[in-house]
């Protein structure tokens, strides 16, 4: 078993040169099998009313101790804590007590498919659009190898980290390799280097992990 590491290597407050560099950075990496997930963490019943307008594919689920609901058949369960899409979503502002902050997500879908659209509805919610079974290639004049199983890249909007734990009034592409430390090292940050100079990027910070 092994992990991922992800180093930032672009960072800016505009939306659109946010999606056009992560996406630059991916189309070096993707394959025929490669796939795109998006999330966001809503914190407002109107903006997940906006939200749900604007991306009504999407998967809205709310805060919920499960153990509540432990032997409660899912039909059962309410929308919010079952998981619904935005058409889906229950009118009466009662719903939503307890529930907030909303979580919108859609995984696994083709290229291309999500990314516009999540774009445009983000607002300043803190989220991300995930990358992943991308094929980062061969570098053999640092020394590696190519990474298929951790090559993936994050948008990560109006946050700085993975975990979505601080706001930010900008936005950071990051870069996953596999993780490989060694006496506190990592041994294949040069490979990350490497990749994102290959589109004219370079690592902007400390590699994240979760």
């Amino acid at each position: 078993m092994s992990n991922d590491i992800a180093y930032p290597v672009f960072r800016t407050p505009d939306l659109a040169l946010a999606l056009s560099t992560a996406r630059r950075l991916m189309e070096f990496g993707r394959c025929e099998y490669s796939k795109v997930s998006v999330y966001a963490e809503i914190r407002s019943i109107a903006e997940v009313r906006r939200v749900a307008k604007e991306l009504p594919e999407g998967w809205f689920r709310g805060q919920a101790d499960y153990l509540d609901f432990d032997g409660v058949p899912l039909e059962e369960q309410p929308a919010l804590v079952a998981g619904v899409q935005g058409p889906g979503l229950p009118a009466d502002p009662a719903a939503y007590e307890g529930r907030l902050p909303v979580e919108c997500e859609l995984y696994d879908q083709p290229v291309g498919s999500i990314e516009d659209a999540f774009t445009a509805a983000i607002g300043t919610n803190v989220g991300w659009i995930n990358w992943e079974m991308l094929r980062w290639p061969d570098a053999p004049e640092v020394g590696f190898h190519a990474e298929s199983k951790h090559a993936e890249v994050t948008l990560l909007f109006n946050t700085r980290t993975r975990e979505l734990d601080e706001s930010a009034d900008d936005h950071t592409v990051l870069v996953h390799v596999r993780s490989a430390g060694v006496d506190g090292r990592q041994m294949r940050e040069p490979y990350a280097h490497w990749l994102v100079e290959q589109v004219g990027l370079t690592v902007v910070g400390p590699g994240q992990q979760l």
